[in-house]
């Protein structure tokens, strides 16, 4: 039998692309290929794909590969993409990455993809339109409201006295279509609140600010398979600074994290899994995604940040959940791969 052509598609064109190249990279060294041919795909800052060599895949930054493409990789015209490849694998994360324009175009090309189509991935990045759609199914979400650049730009002290009439600081902000952290500041008054809205600002026209949320924060993969959403084990989170940065989901040795949980009660872990289910078919996600959240103090099960895609460097929750289950990271993406192979199979028109 010959081999699917995979391609695994890393780099982009937003803030988190290093993230996306470990996710490639970890995904192009575990494919299992006995079954799979892997064809390493680098999308460059403007969104032009080039096929790239097992040498470039193993460098250290996008900026690193970047300088060499020309002379080393071989461009890939869009409309050329299936000539290539029978499956891509996404390993592609913010803007343009997971947020429903990659999926637009693969499916334009009929190339089946893993990960949801492109209305769930849309809703997957826009923090905004998720927890309006997830309050409206029930679910519990943080308590916030968004701010406009215009309303900003035009009348700052009106804004901030719509957010101090609503809110008891400290506040989060952030952008409302951001990953990673990036962009997100905990303001802790009034003073500070300025320079948090204009550092969201620098990454969306358009600014969530949420209320502080004391509690146990948790992230869970939800992987399907023969249309049956199932949890993987959850996963307890403990950052190392005020609140769970950039720096400390990425970084070694800044956070730490229990899978399965060390202080979440069983009953009340297998109460997060039900909700968490229910905010992954809420938002139409597909193949599979991961739900973050928050135990509050007081008991509440919060869920904060529902993600269409899931790192797949080796530390991420994606390989330290599915080991908790006793499956290998060769395990996990043939899993996904077949999937979504049989998803896009049963499709009728766009997923």
């Amino acid at each position: 039998m010959s081999k699917l052509r995979v391609g695994i598609i890393s780099g982009g064109m937003s803030s988190e692309r290093e993230v996306s190249l470990n996710s490639g990279r970890n995904v192009f060294d575990n494919l299992d290929t006995e079954l799979y041919e892997g064809k390493p795909i680098f999308m460059d800052e403007r969104g032009s794909l080039w096929m790239i060599t097992w040498q470039l895949v193993s460098q250290n930054t996008t900026v690193d590969i970047s300088e060499r493409l020309t002379k080393e990789a071989r461009r890939i015209p869009y409309e050329d993409l299936k000539k290539e490849i029978e499956f891509a694998f996404i390993s592609l994360h913010g803007k343009y990455g997971d947020d429903g324009c990659i999926q637009g175009l693969l499916e334009l090309l009929g190339i089946p993809y893993t990960g949801p189509g492109i209305l769930a991935s849309a809703l997957g990045m826009d923090k905004h339109m998720q927890q309006t759609l997830l309050k409206a199914e029930g679910l519990s979400v943080p308590d916030s409201i968004v701010i406009h650049e215009r309303e900003w730009m035009e009348n700052k002290e009106d804004v901030k006295r719509r957010i101090t009439k609503h809110f008891r600081f400290p506040v989060f902000t952030k952008p409302t279509r951001e990953g990673s952290s990036m962009g997100v500041t905990g303001v802790k008054d009034e003073a500070s609140l300025a320079k948090g809205i204009e550092d969201a600002l620098k990454f969306d026209n358009a600014v969530l600010v949420e209320e502080y949320i004391d509690g146990i924060e948790f992230s869970c993969i939800v992987l399907e398979e023969e249309g049956v959403a199932r949890p993987l084990d959850l996963t307890e989170i403990y950052p190392q600074s005020e609140y769970y940065t950039y720096d400390d989901k990425y970084m070694p040795g800044r956070c730490r994290k229990f899978t399965p949980p060390k202080n979440i009660p069983a009953d009340v872990v297998e109460k997060i899994k039900r909700e968490v289910v229910k905010a992954y078919q809420a938002l139409g996600f597909r193949s599979y995604g991961r739900i973050d959240g928050f135990l509050t103090k007081d008991g509440r099960i919060l869920i904060t940040d529902p993600n269409s895609s899931s790192g797949m460097a080796p530390s991420s929750f994606f390989f330290e959940q599915a080991a908790s289950m006793g499956m290998l990271p060769t395990m996990v993406i043939s899993k996904l791969i077949e999937n979504a192979v049989k998803i896009h199979q049963e499709k009728m028109g766009p997923l």
